[in-house]
């Protein structure tokens, strides 16, 4: 029984597993060959830093502020969340007619959410000094 489940899930996924095969030998190949056969004639100017196509000016290693990197993730959070809400948007007609639950499900999302981004809000996170 066992032996015929495992049978089943290896069919499957074949399909899956070579897709994952392919690209992983792809990404291979592609990284040995362009290795072996790349030209490598270093100088100096190559070798400089580059900067947006200028030369550099002052020192490269700026501090950024933690700020932006949480406004950053916050934004994240709040994409995924309209990632999330629009499948749920345009099947949300089909479900109608099972009940109220899918509706009731998504207000609980996003007040989960609403709570999330009103302690973000309090806490000073949004905050830019």
């Amino acid at each position: 029984m066992l032996l015929l489940i495992v049978h089943i899930m290896v069919e499957n996924y074949f399909p899956i597993i070579i897709v994952f095969l392919v690209a992983a030998g792809f990404a291979f190949v592609s990284l040995i060959v362009t290795h072996l056969f790349g030209p490598r004639i270093p100088n100096t100017v190559k070798m400089m830093p580059y900067e947006s196509g200028i030369d550099q000016v002052g020192d490269t290693r700026i501090r950024f502020s933690i700020r932006f990197f949480l406004i950053a993730l916050l934004f994240i959070i709040f994409d995924i969340e309209i990632v999330f809400l629009y499948p749920w948007a345009v099947v949300f007609k089909d479900f109608v007619s099972a009940g109220p639950f899918i509706f009731f499900e998504m207000v609980v999302f996003l007040a989960i959410l609403g709570f999330g981004f009103v302690y973000a809000w309090r806490n000073g996170a949004l905050d830019w000094e």
